[in-house]
């Protein structure tokens, strides 16, 4: 692929002849700037926007709000209603819950399972972060606009025979995930925040997923759901202790709603598990992320409704998701 040409300021496009003044006005911005410059405006830095843009940067809002999308194994996962970012960690344990997947009580084909790319597991600041990590991490290895996987192509006979919940949903990312890679499912999202449905629709038109086999419903946690069993329930609730300090990025500009969840932070965790045995389908699995620090008070909710409850680890070796079963 060709290298992109850009426009100084005001200016014609350069172009080879003068790639010397492009690299000296290239130098002078931060890497943030670079990405939005090629992926939001294609290296036109006379577009309307990049000004501003760089202005929002410099304050410190978000890479993927002023972008507006975020990258999510091989999905391009708009943001339009500024739902949680999307984070590596929460890219990583998808990504194992998608392999793990079962077709009617089998492991899915591996063929409809591919190598799947996923987020760099360095942080921008060289180390991993514990309660809420940074979000830009997709952006700076191999995972671009330009390296999106093909979804899975359905058969027009094809029917749903496995049930998968996105639960606190956001802006869909999970569900639009497992709508790509599980072959034949139903998946349903679960969201409290009716903003956020626009959004989570315009992620499965935009990723050339079959909306047929997706089921959006607005209300708080399981309740718009009925009496619908599930075989895999993906749930990423709010987990922060109030209180915590967290960084101005994420604090000034992301939803509190989606972050902090009482004192200790379990105040979705709780109902959630809670539920569990009137929500997994036989042979179920649920995974929920919570906060490294609640490990063993995550374990002990699920032995609390005679389930069973095991940790796994992220990227960074971190505790980071409940996998809940019945056995």
């Amino acid at each position: 692929m060709a290298a992109p040409a850009y426009r100084a300021a005001g200016g014609p496009l350069l172009c080879c002849c003068n790639r010397r003044s492009v690299m000296d006005y290239l130098y002078y911005m931060t890497k943030e700037e670079r990405w939005v410059l090629e992926e939001k405006y294609h290296g036109d830095t006379d577009a309307p926007g990049f000004t501003e843009d760089r202005k929002r940067l410099a304050c410190g809002e978000p890479l993927a709000y002023v972008i507006g999308w975020q990258p999510f194994l091989g999905l391009r996962i708009a943001l339009d209603s500024r739902p949680l970012i999307p984070r590596p960690e929460t890219e990583w344990w998808t990504e194992q819950l998608l392999r793990k997947a079962q077709k009617g009580g089998e492991r899915a084909p591996e063929a409809f399972l591919p190598t799947l790319h996923h987020s760099s597991p360095v942080s921008r600041k060289g180390v991993p972060a514990k309660g809420i990590s940074q979000t830009d991490e997709p952006r700076g290895g191999d995972f671009l606009a330009k390296k999106y996987a093909a979804p899975f192509e359905k058969t027009p006979d094809a029917k749903p025979v496995f049930s998968f919940l996105d639960l606190c949903a956001g802006s869909g990312a999970i569900g639009c995930a497992a709508l790509a890679q599980i072959p034949h499912a139903q998946v349903f999202f679960g969201e409290l925040d009716p903003v956020h449905e626009l959004t989570i629709r315009g992620n499965i038109r935009g990723n050339g997923l079959d909306a047929a086999c997706a089921d959006i419903r607005i209300g708080d946690l399981f309740a718009p759901f009925g009496d619908v069993r599930f075989d895999r329930i993906a749930a990423n609730p709010p987990y922060i202790p109030k209180g915590r300090i967290l960084p101005e990025s994420v604090a000034r500009y992301e939803p509190a709603r989606a972050l902090y969840a009482g004192t200790d932070g379990l105040d979705l965790v709780r109902p959630i598990v809670a539920q569990l045995p009137d929500r997994l389908a036989p042979g179920g699995e649920a995974w929920i992320e919570i906060d490294h620090t609640q490990a063993e008070a995550a374990r002990s909710l699920a032995r609390e409704t005679g389930l069973s409850g095991t940790m796994i680890n992220d990227q960074y070796g971190v505790p980071r998701v409940l996998v809940v079963s019945f056995s």
